[in-house]
């Protein structure tokens, strides 16, 4: 595997451009498959409370050996246990799952709005921060709105916002926002859950042309963008492929041809109303 590019979070820590996310990992699969993916060069792994997976993903850090400073692992917050002292409790028992002493990132996984919590939340953020328990803080999911309100009320900047991304909802006004703040976008759903993308004809257009596959070129596309992603599969095989896309480049013609696939689709839920 190529060398995987590292990006500086505005509080002066580095996160691997490129990671294992592991949505929909069955917890029991979990460690067979974090240890195949430490063992090809991976070191940044994504899940959340939400996955059901923490144990697992923790077992395979566990067996892999590999040196701790060498690793960076993410872990979300679930919308029903928003709130400071809920958020501590709940942190507490993910990184008892992880078994790990600190986790690199942790993300408020939804803003859940309507709840009205996430301040709140985002506070309990800061406190794990100061205890060193948590390095870096980020959300995922949240709007220019929901970013200006927790900048405003605790002077602190998310690390990152990780959000849907993927050419057929390509968020250029989200990533430009994050951008002015400083804050990194990290692309959950980056081949917009496969299928219908990979066998557009533009996209198997550009495959061919750089001797890659569609899910190759997506996955660049995002590189190029300057987003962070982690695509999840439970394949070895299809790990190692989405890894090797670090010894090529899109060209201008090419990213200005995707960008023409933008067509505002979100596959996921509306972070408006969600939660």
């Amino acid at each position: 595997m190529s060398s995987i590019p590292s990006l500086q979070l505005n509080d002066g820590y580095h996160i691997p451009q490129f990671g294992l996310g592991t949505w929909k990992t069955p917890n029991e699969e979990a460690p067979a498959l974090i240890r195949s993916a430490l063992e090809m060069g991976y070191r940044h792994i994504d899940t959340a409370a939400a996955y059901n997976n923490e144990e697992g993903v923790g077992q395979g850090i566990a067996e892999a050996g590999i040196d701790r400073s060498e690793l960076f692992v993410t872990t979300k917050l679930w919308n029903e246990r928003q709130g400071f002292d809920e958020t501590i409790k709940a942190f507490d028992e993910s990184l008892a799952k992880l078994k790990l002493e600190y986790v690199d990132l942790y993300l408020i996984h939804w803003p859940c709005p309507q709840a009205g919590k996430f301040l709140d939340t985002w506070k309990a953020f800061l406190r794990l921060r100061e205890e060193g328990r948590v390095r870096s803080v980020g959300v995922s999911n949240f709007r220019p709105s929901d970013l200006e309100e927790i900048i405003l009320e605790t002077g602190v900047t998310p690390a990152v916002n990780q959000i849907e991304v993927h050419p057929l909802l390509q968020q250029n006004e989200m990533r430009e926002f994050n951008q002015k703040k400083g804050i990194l976008t990290e692309a959950w759903s980056p081949l917009a859950q496969g299928g219908e993308l990979l066998k557009n004809p533009l996209i198997q257009q550009i495959a061919q042309k750089h001797g890659k596959t569609p899910a190759q070129v997506i996955l660049r596309w995002h590189i190029e963008l300057g987003s962070i992603i982690f695509p999840k599969s439970t394949n070895p095989d299809r790990i190692r492929e989405n890894a090797d896309i670090f010894d090529f480049m899109l060209d201008g013609e090419d990213m200005s041809q995707i960008a023409t696939l933008d067509a505002g689709k979100r596959l996921g839920p509306d972070p408006s109303t969600f939660g």
